[in-house]
């Protein structure tokens, strides 16, 4: 798989914040983690992404600040429309939903500018959200998605053609949304590619695998349902949520709080001893809701390398068990494996490092060594003569 990690961790919103981003984090993390190349997943929101498709010299300036730092995209995540660090984001960020035409230009910007920074020969992937928040969806909005994740494909196959890139969109369950978890999309989308509404070969599946673990998936359960359905995961988002083992217990219950904050939502979820799951749409709520009487786990996206301090927990055996699982599937090798954690500033306070370039290096460093073969490439692997020191 192709390593890279996801720059919705910065605030930048402009081609100028965006540049300096990579000169400032990107390119300095490379350094710090020991790679002779470093893969990008690029957030760029959607009056970027129109200028950037449209403008030649703007697009050449981007090229340059990502060669300069020997930078490789191949991925670009088009869940967040615009203003993904705003003081309040919430149910924000699943808007527009894909029942909204500016969904479609947005994504279709973002595949074309993809198409212009690939390497050559290489193929591109673009996440996107789970077509919309559950409360604010209708039979007619489902029909109209349909239509335009229909002619995404089309235009995707186009692209194709003109460019010698296949582009892909993986589309990304999580909690509270439309499509929930992975059985949810499954339901969903393999009636709409059996009956022809949407081309497999161009939509997928991105598996996060923080949202993977608060559904209390079985990771190879879920890769095995979605490559049965015909579908194929094009992406996987390499994220942990925070588990809670017991949520009924004071010191525990004090230890979660405190990562509950007001920029984004963190679903909880709660299995039953019965296998069922209780759900809440956000931490605050969950402690003042929740029976407690399972293990909870929270959408919080805590670094990778991070272990909690008791009795907290991270998921990180998921998303291992979920890389393996989707690596041993057919064409699983040209997943995008791109990392994504965009909670590094709401952290709780005394958490967040001061140098978050040193921060994003130590999750790389983990990422190479749990996640990414020893027979991968300079793209996703640490230079020869620091892989002991890394490792």
């Amino acid at each position: 798989m192709r390593l890279s990690y996801c720059t919705n961790v910065h605030p930048a919103e402009d081609l100028e914040g965006v540049i300096r981003q990579l000169d400032e984090y990107s390119g300095p993390a490379r350094i710090a983690a020991g790679l002779d190349v470093l893969g990008v997943g690029l957030w760029l929101p959607a009056e970027l992404a129109a200028l950037l498709a449209s403008d030649d010299d703007a697009l050449a300036s981007l090229r340059d600040a990502l060669e300069r730092n020997r930078l490789e995209l191949r991925t670009i995540n088009a869940f967040p429309f615009a203003a993904f660090h705003a003081e309040v984001v919430k149910l924000d960020v699943y808007r527009p939903n894909w029942a909204d035409a500016a969904r479609l230009r947005f994504t279709l910007d973002c595949a074309l500018v993809l198409s212009r920074l690939l390497p050559p020969h290489a193929d591109g992937s673009i996440s996107t959200l789970p077509l919309g928040w559950r409360t604010e969806w209708s039979a007619d909005d489902d029909r109209i998605a349909t239509a335009q994740l229909g002619e995404l494909s089309r235009e995707l196959a186009a692209l194709r053609h003109s460019s010698g890139h296949a582009i892909r969109l993986a589309i990304e369950p999580e909690p509270g949304c439309i499509l929930d978890t992975v059985s949810d999309i499954v339901r969903w989308l393999a009636p709409r590619v059996a009956d022809g509404a949407i081309d497999p070969e161009f939509i997928g599946v991105c598996l996060d695998t923080c949202h993977l673990a608060v559904s209390f998936a079985e990771p190879e359960s879920a890769v095995r349902q979605i490559a049965e359905a015909g579908l194929r995961v094009v992406k996987v988002q390499a994220s942990a949520a925070l588990e809670v083992p017991d949520p009924a217990d004071p010191l525990q219950r004090a230890a979660v709080g405190v990562f509950a904050e007001k920029r984004y939502l963190h679903q909880v979820r709660e299995l039953q001893p019965d296998g069922t799951v209780l759900a809440s749409d956000d931490l605050d709520e969950a402690l003042e809701a929740l029976p407690a009487t399972g293990p909870w786990r929270v959408h919080f996206h805590v670094p990778l390398h991070h272990v909690p301090a008791e009795p907290l927990r991270s998921t990180t055996d998921v998303l291992i068990r979920a890389v393996a699982a989707v690596a041993a599937t057919p064409g699983g090798g040209d997943t995008h494996l791109d990392v994504e954690t965009y909670t590094w500033s709401v952290l709780p306070e005394g958490r967040n490092p001061a140098d978050l370039v040193a921060g994003i290096a130590a999750e790389l460093r983990w990422a190479v060594r749990e996640l990414v073969p020893p027979t991968a490439d300079a793209a996703t692997h640490p230079k020869a003569q620091t892989e002991g020191a890394l490792r």
